[in-house]
């Protein structure tokens, strides 16, 4: 295979370098269409339904009790909002989805006040996928309604702590930005509710740009009373460094601890080790002076990923107020990930500490058992004691004494959601119905009704309806899990409906047999003693459109897999920068750096493919990979060099594309979208009036309309209808990452993935794929009805089974209309169905909003056309044939056809 590197003109080059850092000068672009009237606004009534599935949670960074009524919880998600639930976990409903960030990383309820919370944004586990945050939000109501309260430039916040007798009076901990120097870091105090700020604990001189507050704890008995911990950590693509590494060489992490609201703090270091990294704390509640922390520290040396055990860090006590420590236990399982200590709110002996398990101890540390973690999902980050009933006192062995009691519910948030436990761990109850699974890829297939296959960070692949023909909604028992470990992309065969092809944390693909259950290992690999392939965490797969039955899957190099993905070959070299000093991380995989991290094929011309990478390169081949071109160096100056996130081939035009980067990894927050119309050498930006702080995940164009965009974003999804000359948002999603967008086209079906609020759809968009601007200049219309058959939903137990069940929404019954008003004068908008004699069959009286509008016609006469004692009743279906759909607005009508069919065998009116 061959290697092209385009010459540039050497005015070019002397163009470029004159201009680095402004936007490449691109050709006058093609002429677009003319701009509709549409705002938001115009596009409320395209709502997208959440379809979950909740069977696999997600990430829960805090979770938060009412101090007063214990089944009132609040639970804080990493990249999914903030729930309540005021009936002990029965049914939880959202409290920040009106709020412009939805990464959340701490929540506290005012003990003096349970109606006043304090929500700090963006989480603080440092995860390669972490989100951020934009400050500190305040409620006085319970979530119903939020205040910002500062700090917006905190990015994370691991904890907020509320002065026990004032609820104005607060102390945050602030991490800062994972990617960067500079910002809010340390530890902050407020005395008036967030108005100000004063910050109490920071490292010395310049250290304040790259060391954080990991962490703050108060002393329940004596509030001016503080523990907190100093802690420096950075990201980049290719490594995760802390403490030292971090901080300039100087140690100064460790535990402060101040006696006086935060005024002056005094280093505690007696018994403690140096040369430390994230450190979790707590006080006892039933005797302060006990302190416990799980300490990283390198004092010794570094263990690897999977060595649960420190050399000179682990469990240390304190029974004196911290001016003394005593080590009690060497574990300190994957510190930057966890680091989550608890003491028992009654039993200062029993302790746990959060890891890929619960880890208990009963003895103050000194030993930790294992057995009371039984059917949980692993990855532990929040544990929460809601006041219950006395305590219970576990029965003793025989012949041993008896045991002091310890609290009996637990409440715990792991990377697979919450659980509950009324038996001090020994038996514990998943709270599976908070839809936020953290999708990173999503694919369609064109079944009746069509499945959608995606993988979620650290919940594994899975396969599901997009609709169900049940009242019971779409449940999580309708989603099949189809293997893996973190989860990404999936293909389905194009021949056997049943396979399945899924992929892994660094290029780990697989085949899945949905009738046998056999799940067969495919990834490529080199022969001994040849180099390695590289694989990002969250490698590109996908099935071809041109070869059915060809997969393609993308590492540092691009490999075409074909007879079931049994048989494969690499079809390129090395894309990346191969910088050797960027390719030697070890771990779980999510530093892997130098690989493609984007593939995609053009959907008009085989053998067309284009390869983005990490550390932004930019390649395309139009030959299935015999000789690559390096477009490098034409990428605008602001994105070069930069992340590459998503490339999108034109559906029309082999020689368009679009290109999303995502630059926040070195400090560009701003949204970076391209078209080219000449094959990658000129771009011209698309970002136009989109959020100025906010990447963009993927772009994709309508197959429909190429003058219609969508752009998935950090905070939400976005649509332009003129090429992306303006922006506006779309389907009334809360502001939660969209990692994917997929359009199935066949139902006219927008399939959204969020990384935080697992899927959303948006049906029928054929209706936005029409508003033209010769549509949007008309006063009304009503665009055309999808095909639509009746048949009654079987009823499952969906009467009867409570309200704790979690239902993923299915698409209305019957016909969707959808019109188009342009503005309202006097009179009220009307719609009416008639059959084929004229006779109206059902009205609809229309709210006074313009833009556009839906109505679901059930295919049932409306009430207004039924005589309630003596007809023949509401539920009898209108017989199979052509109906006349009527809009009318003062003098004016517009009508559309409904083709309507019933299932065999159903008796109609």
């Amino acid at each position: 295979m061959a290697v092209r590197h385009p010459r540039l003109l050497p005015a070019l080059l002397l163009c470029a370098s004159l201009t680095a850092g402004l936007k490449t000068k691109a050709p006058a672009p093609a002429p677009k269409a003319q701009v509709p009237t549409v705002d938001a606004t115009r596009l409320a009534a395209l709502k997208a339904r959440s379809i979950g599935p909740a069977i696999m949670g997600g990430r829960v960074s805090e979770i938060a009790v009412d101090p007063v009524n214990p089944d009132t919880f609040y639970v804080g998600l990493a990249t999914g909002g903030v729930w309540k639930t005021a009936n002990a976990g029965a049914t939880f409903s959202p409290l920040f989805d009106k709020q412009p960030v939805q990464s959340i990383g701490a929540v506290a309820v005012a003990p003096s006040d349970p109606k006043v919370l304090w929500v700090g944004t963006g989480e603080a586990n440092d995860r390669n996928s972490s989100g951020w945050g934009n400050g500190v939000y305040r409620s006085m109501d319970g979530g119903a309604t939020w205040a910002r309260a500062g700090l917006e430039g905190s990015m994370a916040i691991p904890r907020i702590v509320v002065h026990p007798t004032d609820p104005a009076t607060a102390w945050v901990a602030v991490m800062g930005d994972l990617w960067n120097p500079g910002g809010e870091r340390g530890l902050f105090k407020t005395t008036d509710a967030g108005k100000t700020w004063k910050a109490v604990l920071k490292a010395p001189g310049s250290l304040g740009t790259r060391v954080g507050c990991g962490e703050v704890v108060l002393d329940p008995s004596a509030p001016d009373t503080l523990y907190a911990t100093l802690y420096a950590r950075q990201r980049t693509p290719w490594s995760f460094s802390y403490g030292l590494a971090a901080s300039e060489g100087r140690d100064v992490g460790g535990i402060y601890r101040s006696t006086d609201g935060g005024t002056t703090w005094r280093k505690l270091e007696k018994g403690l080790p140096t040369l430390t990294g994230r450190i979790g704390l707590d006080v006892s509640r039933s005797n302060p002076k006990v302190v416990m922390a799980v300490i990283q520290s390198d004092q010794g040396g570094t263990v690897g990923i999977d060595d649960l055990l420190s050399r000179a860090g682990g469990v240390f006590r304190s029974e004196d107020g911290g001016d003394s420590w005593t080590r009690m236990n060497a574990l300190n399982p994957r510190p930057f990930y966890f680091s989550q200590i608890r003491i028992d709110p009654v039993n200062p002996q029993r302790v746990y500490v959060a890891g890929y398990m619960l880890h208990v101890s009963d003895n103050g540390g000194r030993s930790f058992r294992e057995d009371l973690f039984g059917k949980v999902h692993s990855d532990c980050h929040a544990l929460a004691f809601p006041k219950a009933d006395p305590p219970k006192a576990e029965p003793p062995a025989p012949g041993e004494p008896e045991l002091p009691p310890v609290t009996s519910r637990l409440l715990l948030g792991t990377d697979g959601g919450v659980y509950q436990s009324y038996e001090a761990g020994q038996a514990w109850l998943h709270l599976n119905s908070i839809p936020a699974g953290q999708f990173y890829r999503i694919t369609l297939d064109d079944s009746v009704p069509y499945r959608i296959a995606g993988g979620l960070q650290d919940n594994l692949n899975w396969v599901g309806p997009s609709r169900t023909r049940s009242k019971e909604g779409i449940l999580n028992s309708d989603w099949t899990n189809i293997g893996g470990g973190d989860g990404f992309s999936c293909a389905f065969d194009p021949q056997d409906r049943d396979l399945i092809y899924a992929e892994s944390q660094e290029g780990m693909l697989h085949r899945f047999n949905l009738r046998t259950g056999e799940l067969k290992a495919l990834r490529p690999n080199p022969a001994e003693g040849q180099p390695a392939f590289r694989f990002n965490w969250n490698a590109p797969l996908f099935g071809s459109r041109h070869d059915k039955g060809a997969l393609y899957l993308a590492g540092n190099r691009v490999f075409r897999l074909t007879e079931r993905g049994e048989n494969w070959k690499v079809i390129s070299p090395d894309l990346s920068t191969k910088d050797p000093q960027k390719t030697t991380a070890t771990g779980s995989g999510a530093e892997t750096y130098g690989v493609v991290y984007t593939l995609a094929e053009s959907p008009v011309k085989a053998g067309l493919l284009w390869a983005g990478t990490d550390d932004g390169k930019l390649w395309i081949t139009e030959d299935d990979g015999n000789h690559w071109t390096d477009l490098s160096a034409f990428v605008p100056a602001p994105a070069r060099g930069q992340w590459v996130s998503r490339i999108e081939p034109g559906g029309r035009d082999p020689k368009v594309a679009y290109l999303a980067v995502d630059a926040h990894r070195a400090g560009l927050y701003a949204p970076l979208v391209y078209r080219t119309a000449d094959g990658g050498r000129t771009w011209q930006s698309l970002a136009a009036d989109l959020p100025p702080d906010v990447p963009v995940k993927v772009v994709r164009e309508d197959p429909v309309n190429p003058d219609l965009l969508y752009a998935g974003t950090e905070s939400g999804l976005y649509a332009s209808l003129d090429r992306g000359a303006a922006w506006v948002k779309l389907g009334g999603l809360p502001a939660v990452a969209v990692d994917d967008v997929q359009i199935q086209p066949r139902e006219h079906d927008l399939v959204i993935a969020t990384h935080g609020r697992s899927l959303y759809v948006l049906d029928d968009i054929a209706p936005l794929e029409a508003l033209t601007a010769e549509v949007s200049a008309k006063p009304v219309d009503l665009f055309p009805v999808r095909p639509v058959q009746g048949a009654y939903l079987l009823p499952g137990w969906e009467e009867s089974a409570g309200k704790g069940i979690y239902r993923g929404e299915n698409p209305p019954e019957g016909a969707l209309i959808t019109y188009w008003i342009r503005d309202l004068g006097d009179e009220a908008p009307t719609l009416s169905i008639t059959n084929a004699e004229g006779q109206p069959v059902a009205t609809f009286p229309l709210p006074r909003t313009p833009g556009l509008g839906r109505v679901a016609w059930n295919l049932r006469p409306t009430k207004t056309l039924l005589t309630e004692y003596g007809g023949l009743g509401p539920d009898k279906f209108v017989r199979p044939g052509t109906y006349t759909a009527t809009l009318t607005l003062g003098a004016v009508k517009v009508q559309q056809k409904v083709q309507v069919t019933i299932a065999t065998g159903i008796e109609t009116r």
